[in-house]
Order: structure tokens, then sequence, then C-alpha cells
């Protein structure tokens, strides 16, 4: 709208509980809604129009029914309100279907002109009130509330120097020597509690205010036009975001308790009445990829932002929502994004995005296809918008699948008929369907491309010491096997069913399950054997064989590796394997990470790895200053293995859980550091950061490393200093074979 208005609408609203700058800030309910028409051309005024909004029965619960008798008396008493024309409604949907009657027949009959549009004194009466209420309700708004002028923003284009926020009817008024008869007591700058209702009897007063405002600014010496109004989106643009993009810090918030199953639309509901930016919508997922109740929301300007921040605490549904301020940069972290097929999959505009969860990890574009539009059943298709490119499958940075996907759907019909395929089989997996996001296409894509598969190791002992290379020195024979790939409800009965003959030469304690961070299996293993001969040959011979779980029907196809030692001690004290170290002068092909994608030889690992010397933990010089951690981590050497924990005539197949212990946590919170040659025990230290300090913590502690043993001629440390190396009372460590922890 760029030419003149015919006709402004004088609109002001009042809630059961707050005013002035709080209007709408509490959630309460409009009760009175108050208008009068301005002819532009002509200059007049209209007759003011008062509507009063009674509690609808339905709506009241047990606290609202002390309020109602009070209600019906306030409404009683306005029948002798001063206004031309007093209407009553039951309810705000009917009393906007009366507004909007009301207004048209007076337009018409008043014959000049058939344009109008809405001006209000500030932003919230529309934007706070009439929005938010209706989109509780499920109302429809009619299209006049969609535009308004702001008659704030109005005045200071002719009083630039006056303070937007410090603005109201009375300054207003006073700049234009516009007679105010509304009594100074009420103005809000000088409200002792801005929380209380508006008096009744005032609102009558302040519509005809800012009528006489309205006409001021029309007429000369400022011959105001009205041709710019304020607006309201009528609903949310999903779109992407750039990494690159200027994100500002004042547009940004975060809502916190949204309902788990709450979709961007969801979010744009709740903030109905304010301009959220294109994509600014953004569904936060917590570690395991799932929604944790969290969304980070831009807006268009710092305004909207403000306003946001007054719904702290209203309710979506039966829950209520968190607003709290956040930031550009964490607005990036979830929804910034550089993938140009990513780019090109959200570049379709009115598309409907649903989650994959669980895919075989064989599943191809077809498959997904007939999964939504099956042959056999014309009534469940639900066709896939753009066939083969409105499906994208998430893969890890070496290109292997992760099981999840996200298809596009052209309208919301096909959406629903796609998600009431919710747990269905595909291949022999239930498939997991979610309504999706823009932005969370683009988070799982940024979390899968950018996280490591096993977390890094741990800092360093003491802060101070220089970083010691996880990386182990070459020549180690690779006897072990590493297995990838496995079932999550894999057990080490099962994996001992899948080695067959090859379970002869499996080590004691040779089992060892690798668990992510939240303490769940990785789908890891690796296995020590007795010989570099039997890991290589068992390699050969299972790669790729399928391995089923007893506690599950589905079963997978495992992938075997060939190892060393140090390489999977390495793993499974936090750390991780790169096969293009800065060092290297033979590059291998494998890709980086701890796990290698298949080669087409049989053997799928590198024969070897090249690493860079393992210089000391701590120079001589310093090792004088802190004695006797000093000399403990002066040269590094590996640790040989320990003794064999369960007789040797014991049957193999007794008690696999005894025999094969998987250790409970794998723990990537654990850090290794070798002892030095110069003691004459051969032994190590081992830091386990967040220990519990309870006297069960330090059972389960020796439990954990039961098995193992030391040198009792050797000094260890404690929590609180050095112990004597004998401990003649035995007061730390009662079992005869352990490892020394710190």
């Amino acid at each position: 709208m760029t030419a003149q208005v015919e006709n402004l609408v004088v609109l002001f609203t009042a809630t059961s509980g707050a005013s002035g700058d709080l209007l709408g800030s509490d959630e309460k309910e409009l009760q009175q809604l108050l208008w009068q028409l301005v002819d532009v051309k002509n200059k007049k005024l209209g007759k003011v129009n008062e509507l009063l909004i009674k509690p609808d029965p339905s709506d009241l619960t047990e606290e609202k029914e002390e309020e109602k008798d009070v209600v019906e008396e306030s409404v009683e008493e306005e029948k002798g309100s001063e206004a031309d024309c007093v209407y009553s409604a039951t309810s705000i949907d009917t009393a906007l279907s009366m507004f909007h009657l009301q207004l048209t027949n007076e337009v018409n009959s008043a014959g000049a002109g058939t344009s109008l549009c809405l001006c209000t004194d500030g932003q919230l009466h529309v934007r706070q009130v009439i929005h938010p209420e209706a989109a509780s309700k499920n109302i429809l708004v009619p299209d006049c509330f969609y535009s308004f002028f702001d008659l704030r923003k109005e005045f200071k284009k002719h009083f630039p120097s006056s303070d937007l926020k410090a603005l109201n009817v009375h300054v207003m008024a006073e700049s234009l020597s516009i007679p105010d008869d509304m009594p100074t007591s009420w103005d809000p700058s000088n409200t002792l509690d801005p929380s209380a209702p508006l008096p009744a009897e005032l609102a009558l007063q302040q519509v005809q205010l800012m009528s006489s405002i309205a006409l001021a600014l029309l007429s000369e010496p400022f011959c105001h036009t009205f041709s710019v109004p304020e607006r309201v989106n009528e609903k949310f643009e999903s779109g992407t975001c750039s990494k690159t993009e200027k994100v500002f810090d004042n547009t940004v918030i975060r809502a916190r308790g949204l309902p788990w199953q709450s979709s961007d639309q969801d979010i744009a509901r709740f903030f109905r009445g304010l301009n959220i930016a294109k994509g600014g919508a953004a569904l936060c997922l917590n570690a395991q990829g799932r929604r944790n109740g969290e969304a980070l929301v831009r807006f268009v300007s710092e305004e909207h932002r403000d306003l946001a921040l007054q719904r702290h605490k209203h309710h979506m549904g039966n829950r209520y929502i968190e607003v709290y301020k956040a930031t550009g940069e964490d607005f990036l972290k979830i929804t910034g994004g550089t993938s140009n097929e990513v780019a090109m999959f959200l570049s379709r505009e009115d598309q409907i995005i649903v989650r994959m969860r669980g895919l075989p990890f064989t599943a191809t574009h077809e498959q997904v296809l007939a999964f939504f539009s099956p042959e056999d059943g014309l009534k469940d298709m639900c066709p896939v918008s753009g066939g083969k490119d409105g499906i994208l499958f998430v893969r890890y940075p070496d290109g292997r699948p992760t099981g999840d996907a996200f298809v596009l759907f052209s309208c919301e019909e096909h959406a629903q008929g796609a998600l009431r395929k919710h747990k269905e089989i595909l291949g022999k997996r239930y498939i997991e369907l979610f309504k999706s996001t823009a932005a969370e296409v683009q988070q799982v894509l940024n979390r899968y491309s950018s996280a490591p598969l096993i977390p890094v190791a741990p800092a360093p002992l003491v802060s101070m010491l220089p970083t010691m290379p996880l990386l182990p020195p070459p020549g180690y024979a690779r006897d072990c096997l590493r297995l990838r790939g496995l079932p999550y409800t894999a057990s080490i009965e099962d994996i001992l069913t899948f080695l067959g003959e090859f379970t002869h030469d499996i080590r004691p304690h040779g089992v060892h399950m690798v668990l992510n961070q939240q303490g769940r299996p990785s789908g890891d293993c690796f296995i020590q054997m007795l010989s570099a001969e039997r890991a290589l040959m068992a390699s050969q011979r299972l790669h790729k064989h399928m391995m089923s779980s007893q506690r599950g029907a589905n079963s997978r196809y495992v992938e075997v590796f060939p190892c060393s030692a140090e390489e999977m001690g390495l793993v499974l004290m936090g750390g991780s394997l790169s096969h293009t170290h800065a060092h290297t002068h033979i590059r291998s092909r494998s890709g980086t990470g701890l796990s290698p994608p298949p080669c087409k030889s049989r053997r799928v690992s590198p024969p070897s790895y090249s690493f860079t010397p393992t210089p000391a933990v701590l120079p001589t010089e310093t090792a004088a200053l802190y004695p006797p951690i000093g000399q403990v981590l002066l040269t590094p050497r590996p640790l040989p293995p320990g003794h064999a924990y369960y007789p040797a005539s014991a049957q193999l197949y007794m008690n696999y859980t005894a025999y094969y212990p998987s250790p409970p946590g794998s723990p990537t919170t654990l850090g290794f550091y070798p002892s030095p040659s110069s003691i004459p025990s051969p032994g190590g230290l081992v830091r386990m950061p967040g220990v519990a300090y309870s006297s069960n913590g330090v059972k389960d502690l020796l439990t954990a490393v039961q098995g193992y043993q030391y040198a009792p001629e050797d000094a260890f440390i404690h929590a609180h200093g050095p112990v004597q190396a004998h401990d003649p009372a035995r007061t730390l460590i009662t079992q005869p074979k352990e490892w020394v922890c710190i």
C-alpha cells in the first residue's frame, strides 16, 4: 500500500489484565474493543463504537469461576457507556466477526471510499492481543488485522527527536497542542502499577484522543500521508541459511519447553503477530539426534524480538514456554550450512519435509519411493515430490549411510498419509517417520558431517605438561580384530557364535565392546587374537558375513578388519586413528577417522600406519620439579599384556561373561600414560576423570580393573598425594592384582 488510504480506523483494545506497555504480556483475554472511523479526505470523525466481550462459559475453569460474577457486573455497568454504539459478544470469534461487519457497513454508508486501514497507539493492540489469542483458539482473523499504522511511528516522522519507547497519547497530544481531558494520574509514564488493568471509563477518552492526533497530523502544517502500514505475516516461510550470513544478536531468542512433537509451524503459531524471518524457526536436537524441546527463533527486527520476550511463560497447549535472549552465533550453529546438495534439496518452496529414521544401510531411492507409493495399494499412495530428487540420504563424511533420510511431499494431505506409515517395514527394519523442518535437515547434516564418530582423548594429566601424541609407533603385530556394524543388541555370546572356529584363538579378556558418549553400544568391537596370522585369516573369512542377535530379530552384515593391540588400546582410551597423518610420507586412501571404508581386496585395513616418534612426556630438567610424578612421566614406553585371569584347565564355553568380560565403559573418559623404563617393574598410569567419591564408586572401579596386576614394590599416586610403596595397612587396594589408578 503506497497511496493514501481513504479511511483510518482508530482502534483500541483492553484485556482483563495489564495495560500500557505490558498489554498482552500476561496472556489475559480480550474484554473491550473500541474504534472510531476517520475520513482522511474530508478530515471528519465518525461515531465511537464499543464492543464488550463476555467470557466464554466453555473456557471458564475452576480458577475463573470466582471472577465470573465480577465480570458480569462490570459488563452491566458498561451499558451506561458514553459511546455512540455499544455491542456485546460472547467470544472473541463472534467479536471479530461483528467488528468486521459493523466496520464494513459504516464505511459503505459514509460513501467516502472503501479502502481502510487500522491505526493503533503502538504495536501491542494488534501483535500482542488480537493475533496471539486468536491463534491459541484457532480462530481466523479478518484481513484488516494484517496491516495497521502505528500512530507513534507516524508521529515520529514529524518529530524525529522524540523517543519512540517513551511516546504515548499524552506526549503526542501535548506536542500537537491538543487539549487532553484524560486524568494525568493514568499517564503510563506515571503509573505506579503498570500491571493494573485500564479503568473502563478511560478507554473511550483514549480512542477520542488518538483520533484527534490523527486529524492533527492530516491537517496543516503537517499534511501527513498514511501510506506505508505495518505488516503482519500471514504464514511462516521456510528457507535455508548460510554459515556466512550475518545474523544480529538482537533478533534471536531461545524458546524452551516445547512439546517434542512440535514443528516450526507450531512455533510460528505461538509467536503469531510477530514477523519471523524466512527460515527463522530452528528446532534443536540433542546428542542422539532427537528434539530436546528447545528452538531458536530469528525475527526480522529487534522490535519484534523484544515483543517475543514478553511472551515468556505463555502457553502452547498445556505447556508454558520459556523465552530467553540468544545470539546470532547460536542460530548459525543450528541452521547454517554450506552443502550445495542440501541447498538444492531445500530450494523448493511450499514443500513439506518428512524425516525417515532407521533405514537399512543398503536402502536405495527406488525402495524409498516404493515404500511411500506401493504398486498394490492405490489408497495408500503418497507420492514423493520430485521423485528421486525429493529424497536426501544423510551420510557420514566417508560416504557411509547413517540410516536417516529426508523426503519432500507437495501437500499436507500426502505428508499426513506418509506419516501414517510410521513403523512400517522396509526390508527387514521398521522405519520411524517424523514431520521435519528445513532447519532440522541442515542441523542433522551438520552433525553427521562434522562430529567425530568416537570422541577425542581427554585433557592431559597435568595441564602444563607438553601434549603426548596418541598414535602408537609403527611395527606392532596386527594380532587383533575390529568388528564394525554390529547389531546394537549384540551380546558377547552373539560375537562368539559369529567367530565360530576362531573363538579358540581369542586371548583372555580379549573381547572389548566400544560404547559411545551416552554409554550405549556404538556397533564396534575389538577382539585380541593369539596370532596375527589367525587374525588375518579371520578377517578374510568373516568379512561382511551376517550376524544375528538373540535379543533382536534383525541381522546385519559385519565388517572385519585386522589391527594392532596399540591401535585397539588407543580407541578404547578415547582416541581416534587418522590414516592421513600430517607427517606421513605415504598417505593411505582409506579415509580419515576410526572407520576406514571397505576396499576392493579381501584385506580391507591398511597393512601399516605411519606415525611420528613419541617424545618424552616430561623433559628431564622439568622432572625434578615435580617428584615423584616427574620420574613416572619421564619417558614413555609400551605396557606388556597382563596375566591370565581364569585357570588354564577351564572350559572355554563355561561362562562367557567371566572369561570374555566386556568393559562396562570401554570408557571414553579414560587416559593411559605409559610408565618410564627406569622403573624396574612394568606398569602404567590410568587417568579416570569423574570417578565417584562414594565407596560404591571405588568398588565399581576395582571391579572394572580386576584381573590386571601391579608391582607391589612400585609407588602409586592417590588423589591426595603420594602414598608409600608397600602400604602395609592395605587401605586403598585390597585385591592382589589391580592397576594403579588416579
